[in-house]
């Protein structure tokens, strides 16, 4: 039996390359639920329906930094999988909003690569993630620094 692949080593990341994928989730209401629960955020956009109605929106938002995790999460399988750290996230962009429902898609650009300077072993690659829903909107990006280790 052959094992599941899980990321990839710094020699297969590709510069340039642009990576869609294959994961998804739809943000059900649990979800926004639980994770405005457990974070703190009791901010009634995310968890009263009747404020919500009232406000910009009309209806509950999905608090950003559920979208956010959703989105490094799916990207797992393909970029940290062989992780040894990630180093930094950074330009955190929430573009548009997300609610309850929506689907988030997640493509993943490599935009540069070099080896570690102390180590050998490793090399850190740096990558844009830009996180969509279910029509093809824009609704998060960031870009973070990922060690990998070498094959």
């Amino acid at each position: 039996m052959e094992a599941s692949k899980l990321g990839m080593f710094f020699e297969e990341f590709e510069i340039g390359k642009v990576i869609e994928h294959t994961l998804s989730k739809t943000i059900f209401e649990s979800d926004n639920n639980f994770f405005s629960l457990m974070t703190m955020n009791h901010h009634p956009l995310h968890t009263n329906f009747d404020y919500a109605q009232k406000e910009q929106h009309g209806k509950i938002l999905v608090v950003g930094t559920l979208v956010f995790s959703l989105a490094v999460g799916i990207t797992v399988p393909d970029i940290s999988g062989k992780a040894i750290a990630n180093l930094d996230y950074e330009n955190i962009k929430h573009l548009a909003p997300v609610y309850v429902g929506d689907t988030i898609y997640v493509k993943t650009k490599i935009l540069d690569k070099r080896s570690s300077r102390s180590k050998a072993d490793r090399g850190i690659v740096y990558v844009e993630s830009v996180a969509s829903n279910q029509r093809g909107e824009e609704v998060l990006s960031f870009k973070r620094h990922v060690l990998i280790k070498k094959h």
